[in-house]
């Protein structure tokens, strides 16, 4: 999805900035490669510097509910220094490294609702411009493919994702906000909570991986969250089918141990594993097993076919059509905004 424009703030006559991602998923902590194409306009310019900028949708819980706004979380400087005459096209190739926790935005090809742009900021005579808004596309790394596949194969569901303002405490976090992939209990514990979300906080030697469970609270005891954290590896090989069960296992055993406490009772709110906003406690595991061959549909494969009777519950279809409509509404009303 690629916006031309010209430079707003040199008017009518002014170069266009035209950038255009290299096809195919990028993937966290990976290379982002691409060209910024310029042309210029009725006169001679000075490129002082072309700068792309990464943004996201992000939502923030605050005291008068939810609202949603416009997040850059990072920001490259990718050529300048030169002068653009009059109509001539000048094109700057670049390849700049992607955050770790940088959000993944779709699973085997299906896009989950993440909304991630690049933004081209140009600085021409002293005035600055985003000129330029194209949609970033973010696969998942292997690890976090695995674990999503393995609670698709344990049969979890896949319902949403979204990124929420806030820091979970005790962790590595790095970036001002934290996906959350909200996925569905099986039958198994279903009657336990009513669905599980997913954090991935990966980092250049592993990656933590964060799960909420939202409770179901009885009459006396109330509803709460409970989280667990635990370590992987980026190329671990493990059992994930038996490893994600693990941890679910030992995510469930904290309702049973404080479930007689009322609502977030168990969990003080000094605890240093809590998300911003919730109370939280944390289990750590780091159990390593030898790796064996998936079989079945998974949650990756359901995703992938827009399956509303496998692992994933409905992700095709309408829900599909809608988070294609969000992705263009974003980029459009973003467009309009700056202009």
């Amino acid at each position: 999805m690629v916006f031309k424009r010209l430079l707003g703030s040199l008017g009518v006559g002014g170069p266009t900035v035209d950038t255009a991602l290299d096809p195919g998923a990028a993937r966290p902590g990976g290379a982002l490669t691409g060209q910024v194409h310029l042309k210029g306009g009725d006169a001679d310019f000075d490129i002082e510097h072309i700068t792309l900028e990464l943004v996201a949708r992000v939502e923030a819980e605050h005291s008068e509910g939810e609202s949603e706004g416009v997040v850059a979380f990072e920001r490259f400087t990718v050529g300048g220094g030169f002068r653009l005459v009059a109509g001539q096209q000048h094109s700057v190739p670049f390849t700049v490294t992607l955050p770790w926790e940088t959000p993944i935005t779709e699973l085997y090809g299906q896009g989950l609702g993440i909304v991630l742009g690049v933004r081209t900021e140009l600085a021409v005579a002293g005035a600055k411009d985003k000129g330029d808004l194209d949609q970033l596309n973010i696969a998942p790394l292997p690890a976090q493919e695995a674990i999503l596949e393995a609670f698709g194969q344990l049969g979890f569901g896949f319902k949403s994702a979204d990124l929420e303002y806030g820091r979970i405490g005790g962790t590595g976090q790095q970036l001002p906000f934290y996906q959350e992939i909200e996925i569905t209990p099986s039958p198994q514990y279903a009657h336990q909570v009513n669905e599980i979300e997913v954090t991935f906080l990966a980092n250049p030697g592993g990656m933590e991986v964060v799960l909420e469970a939202d409770k179901r609270g009885g009459f006396f005891s109330g509803g709460h969250d409970a989280l667990t954290r635990f370590t992987v590896g980026h190329h671990d090989s493990r059992d994930w089918n038996t490893e994600v069960d693990g941890w679910i296992r030992q995510l469930v055993e904290h309702r049973a141990s404080h479930g007689t406490h009322g609502a977030y009772g168990a969990y003080g709110h000094g605890d240093p594993y809590a998300r911003q906003g919730h109370g939280g406690h944390h289990g750590h595991g780091d159990h390593h097993h030898d790796d064996h061959r998936r079989s079945g549909p998974g949650m990756g494969t359901a995703v992938a076919a827009g399956a509303a009777g496998l692992a994933v519950g409905v992700v095709g279809g309408m829900v599909a059509a809608e988070v294609v409509d969000e992705v263009g509404d974003f980029f459009e009303g973003d467009e309009e905004d700056e202009g």
